[in-house]
């Protein structure tokens, strides 16, 4: 298995040069490439401190010393790693969405289930994390955490990630307050927490709220990345259907006219609208990502413009 049923084998080598935008430096327990404010040993000069004992002799600088009679040691910046979180909605509505596109002459071109995109910008996130020696943990969640892989390090386990990722089962109800609400869902160190969803959630506001908060309360910079079909944004039915749930199977006869439509599509900008502005009232960050949309167009497009991934 080389990852290619995620990510595109030509878009790998793009992604390693890529880092990802934590707002916060984070100190880990291990040296990775993450530059933190603490001054430490890696290889790159900050600056210089007049010696005093007790400081390590490989630090002090016998050039200086030589040139002007005082004592001075190299101090170098600390660069630690960073602890990646990530959450991927499996739920029954993430099934939805697939379906094939007229395409140029090679033949028709596929469109991902939600569930498929979520996965496949999941993996985008963990492979750069884990170019970047950054530690990496995830998880799938529908009513509860449906299976989880323990904290990942280094590009040598990038293929167990991906994996994980497309075994990632589906089904259930979707509840990202129960998921975090479960013993030791929440991170244990401070970093950065990505969760992938349609967020076609049945908690009430409250619910979610104090689920992100307790995120927030663990060191968490949180991205809620929005992962939608174009038929849920903007649908484009008529007539009398049956709209069936397909996470708890009730269904709902419905005269799909045009006032309704439109009164649909009303309710789904201000569901939006207030998702994003919740989102934005308490520091966490917010995208959405149609699932029609090129995987390498999502992260060098919408991510890098956001600053939520850097070169």
């Amino acid at each position: 298995m080389n990852g290619q049923y995620l990510i595109p084998s030509d878009l790998l080598p793009r992604l390693e040069r890529l880092s990802l935008g934590a707002g916060r430096r984070v100190a880990g327990t291990l040296q990775g490439k993450r530059r933190s404010r603490r001054m430490g040993s890696s290889l790159e000069f900050a600056d210089y401190r007049p010696y005093t004992a007790g400081d390590d002799i490989r630090r002090f600088d016998w050039g200086v010393y030589s040139r002007t009679g005082k004592p001075f040691i190299r101090q170098f910046m600390d660069e630690q790693e960073l602890m990646v979180s990530v959450y991927v909605d499996c739920s029954t509505s993430m099934d939805f969405g697939a379906r094939k596109v007229k395409g140029n002459a090679e033949g028709n071109a596929e469109i991902p289930s939600k569930l498929q995109y979520a996965k496949q910008l999941a993996a985008s996130i963990s492979y750069i994390a884990l170019c970047s020696y950054e530690r990496v943990q995830a998880a799938c969640y529908s009513r509860s955490l449906d299976s989880r892989l323990p904290v990942l390090r280094g590009r040598g386990a990038v293929h167990r990630l991906f994996q994980f990722l497309e075994d990632a089962p589906v089904g259930g109800e979707g509840s990202l307050a129960a998921c975090l609400g479960e013993p030791g869902a929440i991170p244990r160190l401070p970093g950065m927490t990505w969760i992938f969803s349609d967020f076609w959630l049945r908690d009430g506001e409250e619910e979610i709220g104090n689920a992100l908060s307790r995120l927030a309360g663990a060191g968490q910079e949180v991205v809620l990345v929005h992962v939608l079909s174009q038929e849920e944004m903007d649908p484009s039915y008529s007539g009398d259907l049956r709209l069936v749930d397909s996470e708890i199977g009730t269904g709902k006869e419905v005269a799909l006219t045009g006032k309704v439509l439109q009164l649909y599509r009303s309710e789904w900008d201000k569901y939006q609208s207030n998702l994003s502005r919740y989102a934005a009232e308490r520091g966490i960050s917010y995208v959405l990502i149609p699932n029609d949309m090129p995987l390498q167009q999502a992260v060098f497009g919408i991510l890098a413009e956001t600053g939520l991934v850097m070169t």
